[in-house]
């Protein structure tokens, strides 16, 4: 899917055109995209576009990030809270590259983003000039659709197509390359939404005859289990999931990505799968008869060792990638196309079931892992603080109305799996490519496209500092993120994994930190740490009640470990508990 692509657009009536230049016409397809917010950095080879940025700046919010990685997590925030395309700008050379990240975990969590880039002259190109890199090469395995513009006419068709391939199907990122000639030729400026591909079809037709097989298979088992991805939520089909499980008594867990789609207090909502999910969904996996997939890619993290994965059950897989079916693991009904369509035409083929039995056996064995595991996260005895009840205190006092922002690491884990959410899009964290650093530039983009919810950014004392650096755009724009750093003083996913399989060799994860409290208050936002847990419920209502930006740091236990966990390459069913 690359130059060769041709567009159908829509026509308007009494079309017009104008002549401008090429940086200009970037703004105008931006605006034609209703863009009222991107995030980026400037530089010698995009210096045109921002030249005319700043004559539109009543129309478009640009946002400096400190650091163009910043950038894309705050476009991927914003996207992923918002649903709407995220947008980031960078220069050439270094500043394309350091894109790259931000753009690789776009491309696996299936975040629409459209990434402009300046180039050098078209006439330089291949010279090694001055922060050149082939970026049209670089972000080909990592992007949706690539392209490289050297005449200024060719930014409309190609902005147009951006939008549109970024946003429609499975989304992803797209990266369009703009060389500084093209930015200042003119041209007769005219602009057509892109409403097709030839060669792309962006959601496969829902084959009724594969949905009437899924639902006789749902229809006839006796233990039937349901796992569902972020599928759910970019497809709007969280109401459709909702009833579909109410309709037939479906005990249901989620990936980390799903997470929110359906609210955690809801009784059919049995937790999360995967290697630090919950004990019952995980074990009966293995002893379900038939496996529902909904929006989910059996991510290897989900699935453990795919030889003993679900070998019982009936696997019916509803997709809109159909690269995804059969990639992983082997389905028996394949249902393509968007879920909110394909669960709308299932419901009401679905027989009213309740499957009491099968649930009990749910109940049982979360009540083996609340005494192993969840109540010592939740209401410790041991006098250092652990990161389960920090969770615990922020679910009491925003009532399952925040949105978490996670970083990478065991905080986004004890997150993932005690958050409490009411509302849709509102987990927001680096599933696929697990990139530390994701949390606090990602918050920053996902408060500014809703001001009015209240965001919390939550870090480890790691993956925080490897972009503390957007705390100067935090103050910069007021965004009034609330930022929370679980501070245990080392790399703790990282440390588990010595203690378990390393024999304590903790080999470079021990953090010597500096002080945070000084760091944030640097940047001009209010801080407050917390060593001791009769401070923290004081500290979290204070944070909460900001009308601003707050840094929250809460010291916790230095070598607790997340648990249940699946060791790598072992079965779902040897979740160990301890």
């Amino acid at each position: 899917m690359k130059e060769t692509l041709t567009i159908k657009s829509q026509i308007k009536d009494n079309e017009t055109t104008e002549r401008i230049s090429g940086s200009e016409a970037v703004i105008k397809c931006l605006l034609a995209e209703d863009v009222d917010i991107l995030y980026g950095y400037p530089g010698g080879a995009i210096m045109p576009v921002y030249d005319e940025l700043y004559k539109y700046q009543d129309k478009i919010h640009h946002v400096l990030a400190r650091h163009e990685q910043g950038a894309t997590h705050a476009a991927q925030g914003f996207a992923r809270i918002s649903g709407r395309v995220g947008v980031c700008i960078a220069t050439s050379g270094p500043g394309a590259t350091n894109l790259i990240t931000g753009i690789a975990d776009a491309q696996i969590d299936s975040t629409p983003m459209v990434c402009i880039t300046g180039q050098v002259g078209s006439h330089l190109l291949g010279s090694d000039a001055f922060q050149e890199t082939d970026i049209i090469g670089i972000s080909t395995p990592v992007t949706k659709w690539n392209y490289q513009i050297t005449k200024a006419s060719e930014i409309p068709e190609i902005m147009a197509k951006a939008f549109y391939i970024a946003k429609s199907g499975r989304p992803g990122p797209v990266l369009v390359d703009i060389t500084k000639d093209a930015q200042f030729e003119e041209f007769d400026f005219t602009y057509k939404k892109c409403t097709k591909v030839r060669s792309y079809k962006a959601v496969p037709e829902t084959d009724s005859s594969m949905v009437k097989k899924a639902a006789e298979l749902i229809n006839a088992a006796k233990k039937p289990m349901i796992v569902w991805g972020q599928g759910v939520i970019l497809g709007g089909a969280e109401k459709e999931l909702k009833a579909v499980i109410e309709k037939a008594g479906i005990p249901s867990a989620w990936t980390i990505l799903g997470a929110s789609a359906i609210p955690t207090a809801h009784p059919l909502n049995i937790g999360m799968v995967g290697m630090h999910g919950n004990y019952a969904p995980n074990k009966l996996t293995n002893e379900c008869d038939v496996l529902i997939a909904i929006g989910m890619r059996f991510d290897d993290r989900v699935t453990g060792n795919l030889e003993t994965y679900a070998k019982q059950a009936k696997v019916i897989h509803f997709e809109i990638d159909p690269a995804e079916i059969d990639k992983n693991v082997k389905t028996d009904v394949a249902v393509l196309g968007d879920s909110k369509e394909s669960l709308t035409q299932l419901l009401p083929l679905l027989n009213k079931n309740k499957h009491s039995e099968w649930h009990q056996e749910f109940k049982d064995l979360y009540a083996i892992e609340y005494d192993e595991v969840i109540k010592n996260d939740l209401h410790p005895t041991k006098e250092g603080l652990t990161m389960g009840e920090v969770l615990k205190e922020i679910n009491k006092q925003t009532d399952g109305e925040a949105a978490i922002v996670t970083d990478v690491g065991q905080h986004q884990m004890i997150a993932c799996r005690y958050a409490e959410f009411k509302n849709t899009r509102s987990n927001i964290t680096s599933g696929g490519l697990g990139t530390m650093g994701f949390g606090l530039p990602a918050a920053i983009g996902a408060k500014m496209a809703t001001p009015e919810r209240e965001v919390i950014s939550i870090s480890g004392d790691g993956g925080y500092q490897m972009t503390i650096q957007e705390l100067g755009t935090i103050f910069q724009q007021k965004a009034a993120v609330k930022v929370v750093v679980l501070n245990n003083d080392f790399l703790g996913m990282v440390r588990q994994w010595q203690q378990l399989f390393f024999d304590k060799r903790y080999a470079s994860t021990e953090m010597i930190n500096p002080n945070f409290v000084a760091i944030a208050e640097g940047y001009y936002i209010k801080a407050r740490k917390v060593t001791k847990r009769e401070e923290l419920a004081d500290a979290v209502k204070e944070m909460i009640e900001s009308k601003e930006a707050y840094f929250l740091e809460v010291c916790v236990e230095k070598e607790d470990n997340v648990f249940p966990m699946i060791p790598t390459g072992a079965c779902v069913s040897d979740i160990r508990l301890k």
